[in-house]
């Protein structure tokens, strides 16, 4: 039988664990590397909800990019969500940053999700453990033009946004930068590169500022939606790799977020 450790090495293989940015708590974060999987579930976040489902459901792993455990733990709880995963017996692998940055990963998923051909780096990362630098953020081209308008509509359809904010530049737009989640610091580098858009989860006053004086369309699709598109390619990827475990994808992880 398939044991967590064999998934967690998987997983290294292709977003390693020591990669991940300094600030960051990804890996092995509950549970025992022995334990054996038969049913692992999927999340962008390991909340209460999440770990009921899991139980429900039989699952005896979970696989999330955000960390479950991210500061330092200083009492635990019986309503805390680390205590209810050990007290039910599931364990945690939480690949967050070292997924940000793998091929494989966060960013691609959402360029792909986006359509988006001839892709690039935007910005590079050196991980602190050394080796060849990482792609934290990407750029690439549009089948077809749009107004700004226009595209805010099809990054909101393409990711299935209940709505988004968006800032409308002075151009058509082809060609799109990107970053998951809080990446609203790297629209100076779209600008600077001249590049007609950019589509991040979170975005800072300044910065959308700086974007409006470039002449730059900004689409800010929210965090989770963002992030979300990499489990389902994540979980064909493990299912490729291990058939005798069932991979499946949460139906109740979500950020809560509703737009009046």
């Amino acid at each position: 039988m398939i044991n967590v450790g064999e998934i967690y090495r998987y997983i290294d293989s292709f977003a390693p664990f020591r990669t991940a940015l300094s600030f960051d708590n990804a890996g092995l974060l509950v549970g025992s590397a022995n334990a054996p999987v038969q049913r692992t579930l999927l999340a962008l976040d390991i909340t209460a909800e999440v770990v009921e489902e899991a139980k429900k459901r039989g699952c005896q792993l979970i696989i999330s990019h955000h960390p479950v455990i991210f500061q330092p733990v200083r009492r635990l709880t019986s309503e805390s969500t680390p205590y209810r995963l050990a007290q039910a017996g599931i364990t945690a692998i939480c690949a967050h940053t070292n997924l940000d940055l793998s091929p494989q990963g966060v960013n691609t998923a959402l360029a792909r999700a986006l359509a988006l051909t001839e892709l690039q780096t935007l910005r590079w990362h050196t991980p602190d453990c050394g080796g060849e630098p990482l792609a934290y953020a990407l750029y690439g081209i549009l089948k077809e033009s749009y107004t700004p308008r226009e595209f805010a509509m099809y990054v909101k359809h393409a990711l299935a946004c209940e709505g988004v904010r968006w800032l409308s530049g002075k151009k058509p737009v082809k060609s799109v930068a990107l970053c998951s989640g809080a990446g609203g610091d790297m629209v100076f580098e779209a600008a600077e590169q001249g590049i007609d858009a950019f589509v991040t989860g979170e975005i800072k006053h300044h910065e959308l500022l700086a974007a409006g004086d470039a002449g730059l369309t900004v689409v800010d699709a929210g965090h989770f939606k963002t992030e979300y598109v990499v489990l389902s390619p994540l979980a064909k990827m493990l299912q490729r790799q291990f058939e005798e475990v069932d991979f499946l994808l949460s139906t109740s992880g979500t950020d809560g977020v509703h737009y009046l």
